[in-house]
């Protein structure tokens, strides 16, 4: 089976900063992939060299044999919860219509098209009977949920969320997980996140990102050297007090 997202020798830097060296990977169809390592560890900057929106000093990146760039109608991507404007006057089913890149849709007789792809996004997170309602009137979670929605309008075969449940208390992260769990039935994901314990239950693969990256199965690896894999042993584990 041909991986939908192949990585070689793949090296980024800003300007004289290395981010990323020599990093090697694949993701294969239905993967759900937790992408996980300290602030500043190159996580989001991995994300937008596989959306094609940064391009490698070094190495290859190929989306279904294609490159980057050829394959970001196949992509969709929710950015870091604090990224969108929260207070503009916009409604729910509009913040959802952005994510609409078929340039048919211009055309009054697929407007109708159109809505039915808004509107099945909607249905698909749970939001369908708020779609009118502004994204400012959602709660958290929901608010979660449209941007989730945003990224399926575009029908994507493969979903990249950058820590989705940061701002979220943790009844809602685990509702947000358990939608990801039903759209990974049909889709590729990988999610950007720091609580590996929460998350543990879901995925089935870890990259372990901190310039350098490792990559383990779930099932193959223990904890401890997951942590020390992504955050090099700096580190305090902390239990929540719901003893999660």
């Amino acid at each position: 089976m041909n991986p939908v997202i192949k990585i070689e020798n793949l090296t980024f830097s800003y300007k004289d900063l290395p981010v990323l060296t020599d990093i090697n990977f694949s993701v294969e169809e239905k993967d759900f992939v937790g992408v996980i390592g300290p602030n500043g560890g190159g996580k989001t900057t991995l994300f937008k060299l596989i959306l094609g929106l940064f391009k490698p000093v070094s190495g290859n990146i190929s989306v279904f044999g294609k490159t980057p760039a050829k394959a970001a109608s196949l992509i969709g991507y929710v950015p870091q919860y604090g990224e969108m404007d929260k207070n503009f006057p916009i409604r729910t089913k509009e913040v959802v219509e952005m994510g609409v890149v078929d340039k048919t849709f211009i055309l009054s007789r697929s407007l109708k098209k159109k809505s039915d792809l808004v509107y099945g996004s909607l249905e698909s997170v749970g939001l369908a009977d708020l779609a009118n309602r502004t994204f400012g009137e959602l709660s958290g979670g929901q608010q979660q949920r449209c941007l989730i929605a945003r990224a399926l309008a575009s029908k994507p075969k493969i979903l990249l969320l950058d820590e989705p449940t940061t701002s979220v208390d943790i009844t809602v992260e685990e509702d947000i997980y358990e939608l990801l769990k039903k759209l990974n039935k049909e889709i590729t994901i990988l999610l950007a996140s720091h609580d590996l314990g929460f998350i543990s239950t879901y995925i089935n693969k870890i990259a372990c990102v901190n310039r350098e990256l490792a990559w383990h199965k779930t099932d193959e690896i223990s904890a401890a050297k997951i942590i020390n894999d992504a955050y090099h042993n700096n580190i305090a584990v902390i239990k929540h007090k719901c003893k999660l």
